[in-house]
């Protein structure tokens, strides 16, 4: 599976004095890389692949992490199951890209 989240701390010591929670961020980024499983992020959400028990560990352990930097905390997250697959992070991407290259052409 791949899951698509993102965590955002609020309350007590959230937000930097710029606003930004990017401390916050690097905190539950962190968790992700050192999990060893494929992963992402972009500028908005962290995508992870794994099993769904290994994904979702992952994913409590980031909004753990994100905790410590406040009172609450905001998850958002999208998955996609398909029992069997595994690659899919990249394989998504290439099938894209061929289609796109196909109706370049």
């Amino acid at each position: 599976m791949i899951v698509a989240f993102s965590l955002v701390p609020s309350g007590g010591r959230a937000s930097r004095e710029d606003g930004g929670v990017a401390d916050a961020v690097a905190a539950a980024v962190r968790v992700v890389r050192d999990s060893g499983l494929p992963n992402h992020t972009s500028s908005m959400f962290t995508e992870i692949e794994g099993s769904w028990d290994e994904v979702m560990d992952i994913v409590k352990r980031a909004t753990e992490a994100v905790a410590q930097y406040g009172t609450r905390v905001s998850l958002v997250l999208k998955a996609d199951i398909r029992p069997g697959r595994t690659g899919e992070m990249t394989a998504k991407l290439e099938r894209l890209q061929g289609e796109l290259d196909k109706q370049h052409n």
